[in-house]
């Protein structure tokens, strides 16, 4: 008797497509549940809507539309408002001054004016490419209560000597221009000098403005009804100025570089700003600001992009709605099964799941912040409201990044959604981690340090990667989450809500590998 042997048995191996089937299925699986189709559309129309809202009301103020800010050579809303002593270089040159004093006046109302500095008034020299509001600029200076300071274009910022100037202990002040380069020195006593800082200034003129400035922000004050900021102005003493160079001519034009962009200024028209000639040099007082726009109570009447996408958190519980209903209606209706055992490499199946629904949010956020933020400001400057402008790099990371923010959640409502295989739950708790905390925060609930603190450790923390204003050391507002500010930087915030979804989806891949269908 012959004895066969059937041949061995091979375990099959899953071919190279074998995901990509599994993805298709999970596809074709989402695209044909109406519902889930209809709540992603439907979560587009929301944010717009809302979005449409929020910018409905017009400003009564601007029954003309709405004045336009100056923008900065980076892209960025700024103040550019100050009294300018000024000739035009021809070339390279210097000028050196020497400060003996930086007083201030606050005007607390029409009729009530005190002594009094602003911490970031500023008073020095300056080479400015033109008179030109938002034109590129480099300036040596002394300020209220942060010494010596290097600035230019606006956003950057160098420390130099520390002190306040008085006549006890005066500063001498230098800007020297070789090209497109500009170099910052400061002294103590007008002959030992120390370097503060270097500015390139591409295609800098080449007759530039340059001269001695003031200007003064507004003051901040607490009282018994919150922060407040009343107008300022402030006056510097220039003992001496030394031009190095050829200068276009021997006499000094005096002017007030733009109007006041609502940061600062007197009640009283008439002290605004002037420069009176003081022996060799001058006494210049001026108001306003040489800084990003950066929003808060100060700007009150501008509106951000932000404020364009305030229904995101709206669209997002609808996504996360669709998120966790990818797993749990399969529990709900005892298809998991099946699914699972078309594949049997269950945290693969998790793993396409989460790839249909993250990109289908994603699709949702970017489509309706693309929509939104050229919509939002279009309607926001024909009803009156200026819009601060921000690079086209930071426009381009929020709409991304509010696709970013959908996508993370809605995987975030998947994973959870598999863990507990309740719908009503996993979405509960979802919303209560991601957007009861940012309403919390951003809604004056809650004091400042509470509101900042949910904003750090709470998946909320997500929704700092639609921020477009940044903040700075700089320009005095009020840097809390009721004015817009997130604690986080925008990345980081995103990578907070990212590692919850990412713990989740680690724990709920194990369960499923170790539970029953």
């Amino acid at each position: 008797m012959t004895a066969t042997s059937a041949p061995p048995r091979t375990t099959a191996r899953p071919g190279r497509g074998g995901f990509g089937r599994l993805l298709h299925a999970e596809w074709t699986k989402f695209r044909t549940v109406r519902g889930w189709v209809w709540s992603a559309v439907g979560a587009v129309l929301v944010i717009c809507l809302v979005g449409l809202l929020a910018t409905a009301a017009g400003n009564r103020s601007a029954p003309n539309g709405s004045s336009a800010l100056p923008v900065g050579p980076g892209g960025e809303a700024v103040n550019d408002n100050f009294w300018f002593v000024h000739q035009k270089l021809r070339g390279d040159g210097s000028i050196t001054v020497s400060m003996s004093s930086l007083a201030g006046v606050v005007s607390t109302s029409p009729d009530d004016s005190r002594s009094g500095l602003a911490p970031w008034a500023k008073a020095g020299v300056i080479v400015k490419d033109s008179l030109d509001q938002g034109s590129s600029y480099a300036a040596m200076m002394v300020t209220g209560r942060h010494g010596v300071r290097m600035q230019y274009d606006y956003t950057h910022d160098i420390a130099g000597a520390a002190g306040a100037v008085s006549e006890e202990a005066p500063r001498w002040l230098r800007l020297q221009r070789t090209g497109d380069t500009l170099t910052g020195h400061q002294s103590a006593d007008g002959r030992r000098w120390t370097e503060v800082g270097r500015a390139d200034l591409s295609g800098l003129s080449a007759t530039p403005e340059v001269g001695l400035f003031v200007t003064s922000p507004s003051v901040k004050e607490e009282t018994a009804t919150g922060t407040g900021f009343v107008p300022a102005v402030a006056t510097g003493t220039f003992d001496r100025v030394t031009l190095g160079g050829r200068w276009t001519g021997d006499s000094w034009a005096s002017d007030q570089v733009g109007g006041d962009a609502g940061t600062s200024a007197s009640y009283d028209q008439d002290t605004r700003g002037g420069a009176t000639p003081s022996g060799s040099g001058f006494e210049v007082t001026g108001a306003g600001d040489i800084a990003p726009v950066v929003g808060g109570p100060a700007t009150s009447g501008v509106r951000t992009i932000e404020n364009f996408l305030v229904g995101a958190f709206a669209g997002l519980v609808v996504m996360v709605v669709v998120g966790a209903g990818c797993i749990t209606a399969e529990y709900r209706r005892g298809m998991i099964g099946l699914t699972l055992a078309a594949s049997p490499r269950r945290g693969r199946v998790l793993v396409a799941k989460g790839l249909v629904v993250g990109s289908v949010a994603f699709l949702v956020g970017v489509v309706s912040a693309a929509v939104m933020v050229p919509l939002g400001r279009q309607r926001s400057e024909a009803g009156g409201f200026p819009v601060l402008t921000v690079p086209a790099a930071t426009e381009l990371r929020v709409v991304v990044g509010t696709g970013l923010l959908l996508a993370a959640a809605s995987v975030f409502a998947l994973a959870v959604g598999a863990v507990l295989r309740r719908g009503a739950v996993a979405v509960t708790v979802i919303v209560v981690g991601i957007v009861l905390p940012y309403l919390l925060a951003t809604a004056s609930v809650l004091p400042d340090g509470a509101s900042r603190w949910l904003l750090r450790v709470t998946p909320a923390a997500g929704f700092a990667i639609q921020q477009s204003v940044e903040r700075y050391d700089q320009v005095v507002t009020v840097y809390a989450p009721s004015s817009g500010y997130f604690p986080l930087a925008p990345w980081t915030g995103l990578a907070v809500l990212c590692a919850y979804a990412a713990a989740s989806f680690a724990a709920a891949v194990v369960l499923l590998r170790r539970r029953d269908a």
